[in-house]
């Protein structure tokens, strides 16, 4: 897929001869160094990112780390030093002012941490606001905004005075303002930081909703590594002004870069990044015309207690080793031994929502939302991604898809018995 942002060698250095910084900077000097030697400070030191149609990218740092410099050379609020940034292939930097005014009126919004609302104004004012700036007439503006502050539930408050609302309703209605012109890209700026805990994180609910229907590409800044996680298709760890690692959440935990990256990632809850998808293997189900005689030699083969049991597509349910092996291991008929009641969870349920499933030690179906089977997640994969163990499988898998399937003793599963069936 072809990127939608691409950002490349990106510079910001505030001081009077930048270059002079930057070629310092390529010689090995510290950011720390530069500042003390020559009173220049280095925002942003070599950038470079690419960033999907439709991708929610997040930059997460600490203060001071660049992220907001960052975010607004996007479309040079701040002025970039070095680099480009190309928009749909067109760079930003190299713009005139036309261009550039055509780009932050049609295609990118800003989402700002404080709201900058105007007092003076109602909310749906407020909301029109881009796009009178556009030029677009009173009616058709109004119904406009009136479709976003819809989208974020404040219709109701439309010509309400902006004081009347919730610091969390006034964030909604910034996030309605930048939407109400429909760009195809929204830089966020912290526009959560500044509210408290439980408002946050509904705003971070409500954003993951509003994205499933708008499929904007948004890039995000948080100083906050569990907002990053949570909305993040992609995230990059900022600091001294550049990134010391990009990936997908599962990647940034399961693999930290370095002890930075580390230091942040090591109190996550881990079952609300990992999800059934990084574990799953494949299920190697059986035909319910199978024997139990095959049955038992198929799960030697995978070195599995338990496997599962479909007819025409959909599952009957689980046979294990041990009731074949009293069975008789004859040629009878498999149905008599499976046991319907098995536990099951989609792919994209994390790991804290599998985990309940795992109860009972068995192999947990992965299903489709049309009850195909998709895969197999075992137990003890599920409790060794829950302790960090194994992050490294758990990460190739989210990078390459389901792994092949190991054998018990790799695996650790506990399944319902724990002999395996004999030759």
């Amino acid at each position: 897929m072809a990127a939608k942002v691409d950002v490349q060698r990106l510079y910001k250095v505030f001081g009077p001869e930048p270059e002079m910084a930057i070629r310092l900077l390529e010689d090995g000097k510290s950011k720390d160094e530069i500042l003390q030697e020559t009173g220049h400070t280095i925002g942003v030191q070599d950038v470079s990112f690419t960033v999907a149609e439709g991708e929610i990218f997040v930059v997460m740092g600490l203060s001071g780390s660049g992220k907001s410099t960052l975010v607004r050379m996007l479309n040079r609020l701040v002025e970039p030093t070095r680099g480009t940034v190309l928009i749909d292939g067109e760079d930003v930097v190299q713009m005139g002012d036309a261009a550039l005014r055509s780009l932050r009126l049609n295609t990118v919004s800003m989402v700002f941490q404080h709201f900058a609302l105007f007092p003076h104004k109602t909310v749906v004012e407020n909301v029109e606001y881009g796009l009178k700036i556009r030029g677009v007439a009173p009616a058709e503006r109004r119904e406009k905004a009136l479709a976003a502050l819809d989208q974020v539930g404040l219709a109701a408050w439309a010509d309400s005075p902006p004081n009347a609302l919730s610091g969390g309703m006034q964030q909604r209605v910034g996030l309605a303002r930048a939407l109400a012109v429909d760009p195809q890209i929204l830089l966020m700026d912290e526009p959560f930081s500044a509210l408290d805990p439980l408002i946050r994180r509904d705003m971070q609910d409500e954003l993951i909703v509003l994205q499933r229907q708008m499929h904007k590409t948004i890039i995000f800044i948080t100083h906050d590594l569990n907002e990053a996680l949570i909305l993040g298709d992609h995230i990059a760890i900022m600091k001294e002004g550049r990134f010391v690692q990009v990936g997908t959440p599962q990647e940034i935990v399961a693999s930290p870069a370095d002890d930075y990256v580390a230091a942040f990632t090591q109190d996550v809850d881990r079952g609300r990044v990992f999800t059934a998808r990084t574990v799953m293997k494949d299920a190697h189900p059986l035909d319910a015309a199978t024997t139990p005689r095959a049955a038992l030699e198929r799960m030697r083969e995978l070195g599995r207690s338990a496997l599962h049991v479909i007819e025409g597509g959909r599952i009957l349910g689980l046979v294990f080793a041990d009731d074949l092996e009293k069975a008789g291991r004859g040629d009878g008929d498999l149905a008599a031994q499976v046991v319907s009641d098995y536990p099951s969870t989609p792919r994209d349920a994390y790991l804290n929502e599998v985990y309940a499933a795992c109860v009972r030690g068995w192999p947990v179906a992965v299903v489709s939302e049309s009850g195909e089977l998709q895969g197999v997640v075992e137990p003890g994969d599920v409790f060794a991604a829950l302790a960090g163990n194994g992050g490294d499988e758990a990460n190739d898998t989210a990078a390459s898809g389901p792994a092949a399937p190991a054998t018990s003793a790799e695996n650790g599963s506990a399944t319902r018995r724990v002999s395996a069936p004999t030759a």
